[in-house]
């Protein structure tokens, strides 16, 4: 009796070769850890793994074939990040349980130190970049996505979650301080943190301008130790600025009271790497259920979001995010 062929077809059977055969290694199997919460070009994650270019190229070929890494680019430079499973495709829940194990694994001493080099390298371009455009920075801002552009959509958010009257707000990065009026309007204390003084300045300006008195401007850095707590954070065209924005949110939301909210407005995910030089931009936006995901690790609960769309053929995201009543634990 003549055999007939497999019913497992050639390319479905190929495609679950490459998904085992990219997860048989233990650099690889690092990689997709380092991968959790950010995305590296190949020169960082060679710096990181302290081997050639050409051969970290070989590795991040072997998970892109096997879709377990997914790319963009930027200028001439290509940054990798970890794919989404996708469970009801062949391969999708041997995707999810391989990056669920992944996940288990902790990162040996000396990635992790190489890593934390490559963030700082990250923060020192991004601080560089405002100790010398703060007079230009509305114009740069601008450019993309000015606060006039998406104050309407964030004050409708933010008056829709209906503070009470002695609650207190938090704002990230303020810039120039154009938003610091709104805040000032609807909260008792409002907070202004920024790591620049220049740009700080600006913000001070506004507040002497507009007679802010509930307003205190701190100088500090995002992810270093401040005592502000409030029961409003909001990140304005801010969180493409940090090097590890995952763990500015797990941060952050230390600094939420019990039922507070977190308030992000940014760009979704461009192609514009121009941003990079223009506006300082270490992130070329993000994707929405990146966001999320990082938002759920950090302990926070997704809430309503809002899309604006632009005529230069940017996206922003307005998204809110809320802390638990019941955690009364400051991590």
């Amino acid at each position: 009796m003549n055999m007939r062929a497999s019913t497992i077809g050639h390319d479905a059977s190929d495609n679950l070769a490459a998904l085992c055969k990219a997860g048989g290694d233990p650099l690889r199997l690092n990689v997709l850890r380092a991968l959790a919460n950010d995305s590296f070009g190949v020169l960082e994650l060679a710096q990181m793994f302290a081997i050639g270019q050409s051969g970290m190229s070989h590795h991040l070929k072997v998970l892109a074939q096997a879709e377990l890494v997914a790319t963009r680019r930027e200028g001439n430079a290509i940054f990798y990040r970890r794919a989404l499973p996708q469970p009801l495709e062949l391969g999708g829940r041997l995707h999810t349980a391989l990056l669920e194990e992944v996940e288990s694994l902790q990162l040996p001493v000396e990635v992790q130190a190489r890593m934390a080099l490559v963030q700082r390298q990250r923060s020192a371009a991004s601080e560089h970049f405002f100790s010398r455009m703060e007079e230009k920075f509305r114009a740069q801002q601008d450019l993309i996505a000015g606060l006039p552009q998406y104050r309407d959509s964030l004050l409708a958010l933010l008056d829709k979650l209906s503070f009470a009257p002695a609650a207190t707000a938090l704002e990230v990065g303020p810039g120039d301080g154009g938003f610091l009026p709104e805040l000032a309007r609807r909260f008792a204390q409002v907070t202004a943190l920024d790591n620049s003084a220049e740009m700080l300045d600006l913000a001070r300006q506004v507040c002497e301008r507009e007679h802010l008195h509930n307003v205190r401007l701190q100088l500090a850095d995002a992810l270093g130790d401040f005592e502000a707590h409030a029961d409003c954070v909001v990140l304005n065209m801010v969180l493409h600025h940090f090097s590890d924005p995952a763990q500015a949110l797990k941060h952050l939301a230390d600094h939420l009271e019990p039922g507070g909210s977190l308030l992000i407005t940014e760009l979704c995910s461009h192609n514009q790497s121009w941003a990079r030089e223009a506006c300082g931009d270490l992130w070329l936006g993000f994707e929405q259920e990146e966001l999320a995901r990082w938002a759920c690790a950090a302990g926070l609960t997704p809430g309503e979001s809002l899309y604006v769309g632009l005529r230069n053929g940017f996206q922003i995201q307005v998204r809110h995010f809320q802390r638990p009543a019941g955690d009364n634990h400051h991590r």
